[in-house]
């Protein structure tokens, strides 16, 4: 029975661990072949790439590069060309996530916070933007809860999270009708790494403030983009919500 991604090849920022690795192995397990982009987690991306090979040979590769280089979106296309010789899907993950507070906000977190979340999904759709448009593709971005409920502190991460919700809508509307741009935007999936959110009570808070008082799994924001992808071919610049409710709690 032929797979619904079978023959497609999507390139996934941020790839190697969390959220991206969960989305790559659901994807591949869809039968799409895989480009798995990293920055700073080698081992992962090669150990991810390692099992999706054993599982089918050829249907996985790695890619370094930092987003804030101006030159990564050619290098992404190309590395995928190469490998693969063609683009089907974008799947713009990758994200930098980190406290700025009023009065310790800097040109360096913004350039950093901006950059990841925002600049580099928009360049990289537009160099994928010929290739999507060929193979009548798709692009999904994971954007977050927080571009409609900011969080306290992280000022620079809601407005870049904000501007890549208005992005997925102006591209919808700029690629169609060859290309859908859709979004997913995580709630509570998977606690950051940072100290702040280590605190069982904090922990507690979030989980209460969500209708099913619970948190989610990497694979529910996989699953949605796969569905997202091969399963609603008449949906484009729509932004799913995947966070149990947290966003219509009081």
């Amino acid at each position: 029975m032929k797979l619904p991604l079978q023959n497609k090849t999507v390139l996934v920022t941020g790839g190697a661990r969390r959220v991206g690795a969960a989305i790559c192995r659901r994807l591949h397990a869809a039968g799409a072949n895989v480009m798995i982009h990293y920055h700073a987690s080698a081992a992962e991306a090669r150990a991810l790439a390692k099992i999706l090979n054993a599982a089918r040979a050829g249907s996985a590769a790695c890619v370094k590069g930092d987003l804030l280089d101006g030159k990564m979106p050619r290098v992404l296309m190309a590395a995928c060309l190469a490998e693969f010789g063609r683009v089907d899907v974008l799947v713009n993950n990758a994200s930098s996530f980190f406290a700025t507070p009023v009065g310790k906000m800097n040109e360096q977190a913004w350039n950093d916070l901006v950059g990841t979340n925002l600049k580099a999904p928009l360049f990289i759709a537009q160099a994928a933007a010929a290739e999507l448009k060929k193979r009548r593709g798709c692009i999904v971005n994971i954007v977050d809860i927080h571009a409609a409920l900011p969080l306290k502190d992280y000022v620079i991460y809601t407005i870049a999270k904000g501007g890549l919700a208005a992005l997925t809508r102006s591209l919808a509307r700029e690629l169609a009708p060859m290309v859908r741009v859709n979004g997913v935007s995580p709630g509570p999936i998977l606690w950051p790494d940072s100290d702040i959110w280590k605190s069982p009570k904090t922990r507690r808070n979030i989980v209460e403030r969500t209708l099913l008082k619970r948190i989610g799994e990497p694979d529910d924001i996989a699953r949605t983009v796969e569905f997202l992808i091969s399963g609603a071919p008449y949906v484009t610049g729509q932004i799913v919500a995947v966070d149990g409710g947290r966003g219509i709690a009081i």
